[in-house]
């Protein structure tokens, strides 16, 4: 992915001759940018008092939006989870009449062609900004619905699944031990699991059986081991299991607190059964969701810099509307070149830009918060910011 420089200047005696002169500036210093047109058509421009104000409602709009976008992108890098590196390959947008596919993001703003459809352009500016607002807020809420509905499936899941891993001494017993390996339904007798470290194993065989009175001779078995300790079985009198607990302890025997409940077990495992189904279930709808929904936001995104630029522009370059907007792309390793290049090129168009700026004037489409401010229109739009590792 990469970062482009959307840029307007006004019109020479033609726009095409504003664009040549741009490409040929930035084309004759070893290519400092691949660039291309930004169609923006004739939209309504309304009164300087609307336009100074939406100015600032869409500052605050394209942050919101580029929000968003990151949002859908990250939250489909958290689904996809092992798959992380499909996360790319996923985060297009749909290019509309002219491409009848899903594009790459780079191409997509490239080759940007205003939706007609979706943003009409008999419609005002202030109405289009917020037919975008309405969109995205929807995508918004939308994406925290679904994301906590999947968040909470995922977390019982794996709740359950944590209790099925770990060590001998905290992971759930329930899926290792069998009905063979209790006395079960008896008055007097009941067995106990017990948790022997592997060193101390020899210690276990000859001692278990003294540990406490009435312990069942020879009725200690491996059950199951993992890296450092083995699960035995031990079976006593119900009246010697605390003084079986405890002399246990001053061993390192370690007795677990466990019944042998098979109703129970079953439900745990219907349980996680269920979990992993529902989880598969939603799996792929969501992720289409992600996708169509990642597209739209993105699609609003370009569109809200469309809207800054044309309005700025006229901000700046007064009416009658005649600026041409075009996409740089810039060469990292001469973005320093290529600011020099565009400020010799654009400089008489603002003095202010070639003196301290009075913070205290109130210049249209200028933007002190944002610590930037060039001759010319300029906005970047970042596409890293939907990159992961």
């Amino acid at each position: 992915m990469t970062e482009f420089w959307l840029i307007s200047a006004p019109g020479e005696k033609t726009c095409q001759q504003t664009w040549e002169k741009l490409h040929a500036a930035t084309t004759k210093h070893n290519n400092l940018s691949i660039n291309s047109k930004f169609n923006i058509p004739d939209l309504k421009v309304g009164t300087l008092d609307v336009l100074v104000g939406l100015s600032d409602e869409l500052a605050k709009l394209d942050a919101f939006v580029e929000s968003v976008v990151k949002k859908v992108a990250q939250y489909m890098a958290d689904v996809l989870e092992d798959s992380k590196d499909k996360v790319q390959e996923n985060l297009l947008a749909n290019g509309g009449k002219f491409f009848k596919i899903l594009v790459d993001l780079v191409t997509y703003i490239t080759r940007f062609q205003w939706d007609m459809a979706k943003y009409p352009i008999k419609q005002s500016l202030k109405n289009i900004s917020e037919i975008i607002a309405k969109g995205v807020n929807q995508i918004d809420n939308d994406l925290k619905a679904r994301a906590s509905a999947y968040n909470n499936l995922k977390g019982n899941l794996q709740n359950l699944e944590r209790k099925n891993a770990g060590s001998l001494l905290t992971r759930s017993l329930a899926d290792i031990v069998k009905k063979e390996d209790f006395v079960l339904d008896s008055e007097y007798l009941v067995t106990l699991l017990v948790i022997v470290p592997k060193l101390n194993y020899n210690d276990w065989v000859k001692q278990y059986e003294t540990l406490a009175e009435m312990v069942v001779p020879r009725s200690s078995n491996v059950l199951f081991e993992d890296q450092d300790s083995y699960l035995c079985n031990v079976t006593l009198f119900r009246k010697a299991v605390d003084d079986f607990k405890h002399k246990a302890r001053e061993y390192k025997f370690m007795v677990r607190d466990f019944q042998y409940n098979e109703e129970e077990m079953k439900a745990d495992k219907e349980e996680m059964n269920r979990l992993s189904t529902d989880k598969k279930k939603q799996f792929g709808p969501l992720v289409r969701w992600l996708k169509v929904n990642f597209s739209e936001a993105f699609i609003a995104w370009i569109h809200v810099k469309a809207l800054r630029v044309f309005v700025e522009s006229v901000l700046r370059y007064g009416l009658p509307v005649n600026f041409q907007a075009m996409l740089l792309q810039p060469n990292k390793k001469t973005m320093k070149k290529l600011r020099e290049v565009l400020y010799d090129l654009y400089k008489h168009l603002d003095s202010s830009a070639a003196a301290i700026i009075d913070a205290t004037m109130d210049i249209p489409g200028l933007n002190l918060s944002q610590q930037e401010y060039y001759p010319y229109v300029y906005y970047k739009i970042d596409c890293n910011l939907l990159e992961f590792k």
